[in-house]
């Protein structure tokens, strides 16, 4: 058997707010701290129990996606909780969107991380010794 391959995960640290929709109606909202296709992580202010239904709004380009997800087991974070979740209905177009959103962010991460780097200098003659 082959190991499966993991979703490519996009780092957002809270730059995207989303709200998560419970099932009685209340609704809660939170930051996004990593995206994929399966699922992320949202930081939220009180937890939700494991395998709890929800529905989200997440703004990614110009629209709003409006996936269902299942909550997973939460942890700690800095200023409140850090909740997994993943997908559990996420229409085709919307996979599309959110697979064309990944890529573009990742390739603005790349273009980021490289702007900042120069080459090396030449070393001094002696240093070759």
């Amino acid at each position: 058997m082959r190991p499966g391959t993991r979703a490519t995960r996009v780092s957002l640290q809270g730059r995207i707010s989303a709200i998560v929709r419970l099932e009685n109606g209340r609704q809660i909202s939170g930051k996004l701290y990593q995206l994929s296709v399966t699922g992320g992580l949202l930081e939220i202010a009180m937890y939700l129990d494991e395998r709890t239904k929800v529905g989200l709004a997440v703004p990614i380009g110009g629209n709003v996606l409006r996936p269902d997800a299942e909550m997973l087991f939460p942890m700690w974070g800095a200023q409140g909780f850090l909740q997994p979740f993943r997908f559990t209905r996420l229409w085709a177009q919307e996979r599309q969107m959110l697979e064309a959103e990944i890529v573009e962010l990742l390739r603005q991460s790349v273009a980021r991380s490289t702007a900042g780097l120069r080459p090396r200098p030449r070393p001094f003659y002696l240093e070759s010794f």
